[in-house]
This record gives C-alpha cells, sequence and structure tokens, in this order.
C-alpha cells in the first residue's frame, strides 16, 4: 500500500459561494479556512495546496456572540515607537466589515508560504454583489 501525495498540477480548483448574512465570525471563518485548506478532500495533502476558491458575500452582516462587539479589539502597529493602534470590533465592523472576516480566517491558516498562497483565493466582500459571476461558483451553506 503506497501513500497517496496530491500533485499541484493534478488539483480541480472549485468557486464556491458563502453567505455570511447571520452567521456567527468564528464558526463561518473555520469553515472558510478548510475549504481553503483542502482539509475537506479526501486528498489533502499538508504541503501541497488542495483547496479552493471561496467568495464570502454579506460581511457586514456577520454576527458576534456575547460581548465581543463592545469588548473585542483589533490591533495594528504603525511601527514607530509608541505606535500601537487599536479599533473596537463594533467600529472595525462599520467601517471595514470584509477586513473583520479576513483577519479572522487568515488566523486560522499556515503562517508560512503555502499559508500565503491559500490566503490569495479567498475573496470577501461587504455587500450581497461580486465581481466573479464568470466563475459560476457554488453557493454553499456554511452551517
Amino acid at each position: 500500500m503506497k501513500t497517496f501525495m496530491a500533485k499541484k498540477e493534478d488539483q480541480q480548483k472549485t468557486w464556491y459561494l458563502l453567505d455570511a448574512e447571520g452567521q456567527t465570525l468564528g464558526r463561518l471563518a473555520s469553515k472558510a479556512a478548510v475549504m481553503l485548506r483542502g482539509k475537506n478532500k479526501p486528498e489533502f495533502t499538508p504541503h501541497v495546496d488542495t483547496g479552493d476558491h471561496i467568495i464570502i458575500v454579506n460581511a457586514e452582516k456577520v454576527r458576534l456572540t456575547g460581548k465581543k462587539l463592545q469588548q473585542k479589539q483589533y490591533y495594528r502597529h504603525t511601527g514607530y515607537p509608541g505606535g500601537l493602534k487599536t479599533t473596537p470590533a463594533h467600529k472595525m465592523l462599520k467601517e471595514k466589515p470584509q477586513e473583520v472576516l479576513r483577519k479572522a480566517i487568515r488566523g486560522m491558516l499556515p503562517k508560512n508560504k503555502l499559508g500565503a498562497q491559500i490566503f490569495k483565493k479567498l475573496k470577501v466582500y461587504a455587500g450581497p454583489e461580486h465581481p466573479h459571476q464568470a466563475q459560476i461558483p457554488q453557493k454553499m451553506n456554511p452551517a
């Protein structure tokens, strides 16, 4: 019995459409991360990009449970001394709703070159419109 190793050139990439309306942030992000990585496929190989392309629409309507809307903070640093900036989740969700989902999903992917390559296959849009109709994405239920 030989161990199966997926090859990059043999992979079939499918486009999936996820609607974030009314979905919990973490649950949606973990589902998207698994699909981006390809862990939902039987031919998953850790060192090969076996995942699919994911389009997420209605990012502005994603839910945060508990007191996360008021208490959760997003951090970034300017690179200068004392340059730590914080943004509360309610402000980030109002101004850049797609970044809330992108940051949640990015944190669930590998922290290496493969993770960066996989992350490029994620497309997040604040509203219901997206420019990827030509790829004929399959609607997927995130639950």
